[in-house]
């Protein structure tokens, strides 16, 4: 049973839970990328965490021993939320026990360290939760598919997107002396890689959160350094909003497909855009599909054009079954 959970005062928690009968015939629940439930009311058996997002709610349930999820989310989380990672960790692609159920682990390529979950109930049905996915070569085939619908909306004309490699690789050779906004978390580690994979060996230079959080997630960053210590011209990566506080003799840019920065942007997304989505779900060819999120209108529509094309879909706002903390 997939379900939706109501707090104390009554308003739904984020996301959803996953209520199901193990291998063994236990009965367990698996909450996703929701906040913790208080102590004094029953505990689902696992909090899974698929990356360390603020929307996906890690900073609450990173508090709790029930918690899992990778090492480099743990990481992840402990950088940006300075508290200390309470629940199990694993590698991304290990095979896990939560609970005494069997759960396989992928990666779904949106940020450093994010997993897909997958396990089955006692009648074999295979649940697949993607979180939220850049590259979906990797997920296997499923049942249940429990996904997200960031660009899901396929009248929407921003939801269809090419990254722009070849733009980000020409501005980065045609300025000596270049800044790039990018999230702390995400974007600046993508910023990073696509650098040194176009051949860039020189000094990047981060604002704080960027720096810790790129050195320890990253295992081939190469020199990077704080923001003001290098001595020559060399690229810098900084929150969108900090750009206007660097040298104006800098060229600067966004990475994002937003177009609301005063800066020229460049688009690059660590989501799939619509197109990406329909193909994931074509690809893992589920007999059910539940889209969890985000928030808005873009879970509806995503279900509705699944089962337009053929998929049996749900969105979060139509699951009926609603429990409060005390039944959980």
């Amino acid at each position: 049973m997939v379900f939706r959970e109501k707090n104390s005062r009554g308003s739904f928690k984020p996301h959803l839970s996953v209520k199901f009968r193990s291998v063994e015939g236990n009965l367990v629940t698996f909450s996703i990328d929701t906040t913790r439930t208080p102590a004094k009311y029953q505990q689902p058996d696992a909090y899974l965490i698929t990356h360390a997002h603020s929307d996906h709610n890690g900073k609450s349930a990173m508090l709790s021993e029930r918690a899992v999820c990778s090492e480099k989310t743990a990481l992840a989380l402990e950088i940006r939320h300075q508290r200390k990672y309470a629940g199990m960790t694993f590698k991304v692609g290990e095979t896990i026990d939560v609970r005494g159920v069997k759960v396989q682990t992928f990666p779904n390529f949106h940020t450093v360290g994010s997993v897909a979950f997958m396990w089955e109930n006692e009648l074999g049905t295979k649940i697949l939760v993607t979180g939220d996915v850049k590259d979906a070569s990797m997920l296997p085939e499923c049942d249940l598919l429990i996904t997200e619908a960031n660009y899901g909306d396929p009248g929407d004309t921003s939801c269809y997107f090419d990254d722009d490699l070849a733009g980000f690789e020409n501005a980065f050779r045609d300025n000596s002396s270049i800044a790039f906004g990018a999230y702390a978390f995400g974007k600046a580690q993508r910023a990073v890689e696509l650098l040194r994979g176009f051949g860039y060996q020189g000094t990047i230079e981060m604002e704080e959160q960027s720096l810790s959080l790129t050195r320890t997630l990253l295992e081939d960053a190469g020199e990077l350094t704080c923001l003001g210590d290098s001595c020559e011209d060399c690229i810098s990566i900084v929150p969108p909003w900090d750009l206007g506080k660097l040298p104006s003799h800098m060229s600067k840019y966004v990475m994002t497909g937003r177009s609301d920065y005063r800066y020229p942007a460049i688009q690059i997304s660590d989501h799939l855009d619509a197109r990406g989505l329909e193909a994931m779900v074509k690809n893992i060819d589920p007999q059910f599909t539940v889209v969890y999120h985000p928030g808005g209108h873009r879970p509806g529509k995503f279900a509705k054009y699944l089962d337009s094309i053929g998929f049996n879909a749900l969105s979060i706002d139509m699951i009926e079954n609603v429990l409060s903390n005390e039944f959980v």
